[in-house]
């Protein structure tokens, strides 16, 4: 298995890994840095430990920033509505960030419109794609 797959197997996997986190990483040579966004310390941590284990890392640079606990973020994140999995929600003094892929451009304003209506939620950033919007890769013709 390729290092790049084992690296997001083993964080998409961490059993503390949710819908309020936002994590991804680069790989240059034999070093890992992982960036992104974690609702909680432990989460920053068991990332950076679970690539250290990975054979052929020998390196991990932890960019990841863990977002501040506050009553009042606390109170957006409680209770996400439902059908949410697939996606993230960071959400930092009040303004929330989505990220991730829906599976059409109607799934992308019906989050886009939920995530606004939350109450004490100052301003949306949607960086969702819609899967159907996706353009597909080019396909290589064999040579003649």
């Amino acid at each position: 298995m390729r290092m790049a797959q084992r690296v997001h197997r083993e964080i998409v996997t961490l059993p503390n890994y949710g819908v309020f986190d936002d994590l991804s990483f680069s790989i240059k040579g034999y070093t890992v840095a992982l960036k992104g966004f974690a609702s909680r310390p432990t989460l920053k941590s068991d990332a950076e430990r679970v690539v250290k284990r990975i054979e052929g890392v020998e390196q991990v640079v932890n960019n990841i920033e863990v977002l501040a606990l506050s009553n009042f973020d606390d109170g957006i994140t409680n209770d996400p509505p439902p059908g949410w999995r697939p996606i993230h929600i960071i959400v930092r003094s009040g303004n929330v960030t989505l990220t991730g892929v829906v599976d059409n451009e109607a799934d992308k304003a019906i989050a886009n419109v939920q995530a606004n209506s939350v109450s004490g939620v100052f301003a949306v950033d949607d960086q969702l794609q819609a899967a159907s919007s996706r353009k597909p890769k080019k396909s290589r013709k064999p040579k003649s």
